[in-house]
């Protein structure tokens, strides 16, 4: 689903990440992560996809960076971080960046 943002500015973050074998408890704690997210201040949405190769980009939209840094210290998340590191990611970028527009179909 593509997220309803509000129009620009705004900032996204893109997570690029390579995935390990297996699932080891991964499906549930993303899917405990964007539970999470959607009920922290000033986040906007998210749009997801994965290949087959286990290259995905995760890209999330927030009103602002400190919204960005409370989420990223948020604790839970952390730990969630932490056992990407250690058991499902086998590389990874983040980027964070302000939308200054954006442009709409359909």
């Amino acid at each position: 689903m593509i997220a309803q943002t509000p129009q620009a500015p705004y900032y996204a973050v893109i997570f690029t990440s390579s995935r390990t074998e297996g699932d080891q408890g991964y499906a549930e704690a993303a899917a405990r992560m964007v539970e999470l997210a959607q009920r922290q201040p000033g986040f906007l949405g998210a749009e997801s996809v994965r290949g087959d190769d286990g290259v995905g980009i995760t890209v999330s939209y927030w009103t602002s960076e400190a919204a960005i840094l409370a989420w990223k210290n948020h604790p839970e998340h952390q730990a969630i971080r932490e056992r990407g590191r250690s058991t499902w990611y086998s590389a990874f970028h983040t980027r964070v960046c302000k939308v200054e527009r954006d442009y709409r179909f359909g």
